[in-house]
Formats: structure tokens, C-alpha cells, sequence
């Protein structure tokens, strides 16, 4: 069967994705930003209150994949602080100027991250060349790779996907980014034996007081009485499929 992981932005989402049937979770901050990583309360709590595998994001940052010594030196700090509070792995990736995987830092990454499964996350998306960068994880000894091929969405991606899978077993290609229960049958049908949703929405916040007159975001047109959360009954939705298709 093949595994759904869900990408979570809190203690509660992550506790309502393993309940309607999530096989993983990836915890982030940030949804606007793509997934940062998470608070240290944030990661304290959710080890404590979700069971199964939690894979949190080390992104110390939005935009690019290419970091500075201070930044970089912070991603260890909270790799040694996952591997710390127990995690059964982690999510991240690095990439030099040219677009290629920075070699020296991904190997400081896996020695920091020690027996933690390490997900190369999108950063696949923006290297250069994926088959050579393809060949650098499988030396480096990644887990997975988390992939839209390339694409603004997986299934626009799926021609490289099918192509990374095809091409060997390990690292695992999980297909991401527009995975939603309507489309989730190309991807099994194309042998992804893992797959990430967000299977959320955004839902407004309990305040009934509103300033209309000011953001605290960047973005002025951003909703601030509006938070995203995952959708149980598309967890369930989509767990239901894969059940399904293992089945037929």
C-alpha cells in the first residue's frame, strides 16, 4: 500500500491527520513561506502528543535553497534538537549557487542527522540537473526525495517522476504538491509508493474583533483572521484511496 504523508502546521492539524489515517506526518511553520521549521514548543508538543513517524522541516527560511554560515550553522542547531527530542527523521535540503546539491553541507546534514531518515525536500524542484542530483542523494545515503518533478505541480511533473522512479529504488520519489484525492489515482497508477498533501484549507479565526486598518504581514491584501489547517475528511478521503486501489 502506498504510504500518505500530510504536511502540518500544528499540534492540533497533526493530531487530526493521524486520526483519520495519515501514514506520516511533515511538520512545518509557515504555511505562506512553503513549511519552516517549527518552534521548539511546537516540536516538544507534537512528540508528545502524535504517534506516528512525524518528519519535521529544517528550512530556516523562505525563498532559496542556498544559506548563509549563520544560517546553516542555526539548521544544525535544530537538527541536533529533532534528533534530541526523539523524531524518527527529518526534512531539508541544500543547494550551492549553480543549482547543484552543496555536497559538504547535505554530508554535515546526515552526520548531524545520524540514524533519522533525512526526506530531500523541494529543493529537488530548483536544482539543475535532477538525474545528476538524483545520483548525489543516493551517494549521500537520503531516505526520500520529495518531488512536483520539477513542475508547478506533481501532475504536471509526473513524466520526470515516473522517470526518477524507473531509474531505482532508492532514494524514494514521494510526489508532492497538488496531490488532492481528485488526481491521486495517476500517481499510484504511475507506481509512487509515497505521496504528500497539505489536505488542507484555510479556515477563519475565532476573533470577533477585527482592525481593518492595519497587517501585520508583508502582504497587504494577506487575511490575518484566517489560519491553514488540515481537512480531516480529506485525510480520510484520501487514505480511503489508497486502501481502495491496494485492494483492486
Amino acid at each position: 500500500m502506498a504510504l500518505l504523508e500530510i504536511c502540518c502546521y500544528s499540534m492540533e492539524c497533526a493530531v487530526t491527520a493521524q486520526q483519520k489515517g495519515a501514514d506520516r506526518v511533515e511538520l512545518c511553520a509557515a504555511p505562506q513561506e512553503g513549511g519552516l521549521t517549527p518552534s521548539y514548543g511546537v516540536l516538544k508538543t507534537v512528540r508528545q502528543k502524535v504517534t506516528i513517524p512525524v518528519h519535521p522541516i529544517i528550512r530556516p527560511r523562505g525563498g532559496d535553497f542556498c544559506y548563509t554560515d549563520g544560517e546553516f550553522a542555526a539548521m544544525l542547531a535544530d537538527i541536533r534538537t529533532v534528533r534530541e527530542l526523539g523524531y524518527p527523521g527529518l526534512v531539508t535540503g541544500v543547494l550551492d549557487a549553480h543549482g547543484n546539491v552543496d555536497m559538504t553541507r547535505m554530508r554535515q546534514i546526515m552526520a548531524a542527522a545520524g540514524t533519522l531518515a533525512v526526506t530531500f525536500h523541494r529543493a529537488f524542484d530548483m536544482c539543475s540537473n535532477p538525474k545528476q542530483t538524483f545520483e548525489n542523494l543516493k551517494e549521500l545515503g537520503v531516505a526520500r526525495i520529495l518531488t512536483s518533478g520539477q513542475q508547478s505541480s506533481a501532475e504536471k511533473g509526473l513524466k520526470l517522476i515516473r522517470e526518477l522512479i524507473a531509474h531505482d529504488d532508492a532514494p524514494i520519489i514521494m510526489a508532492g504538491a497538488g496531490v488532492r484525492a481528485s488526481n491521486l489515482a495517476l500517481f499510484l497508477d504511475a507506481g509512487v509508493k509515497e505521496v504528500h498533501s497539505s489536505a488542507g484549507h484555510w479556515v477563519p479565526s475565532v476573533m470577533r474583533y477585527r482592525n481593518p486598518g492595519l497587517s501585520m504581514s508583508t502582504d497587504p491584501n494577506a487575511d490575518e483572521y484566517s489560519r491553514f489547517a488540515v481537512n480531516g475528511e480529506t485525510v480520510a478521503e484520501m487514505k480511503a484511496i489508497v486502501a481502495r486501489y491496494d485492494t483492486e
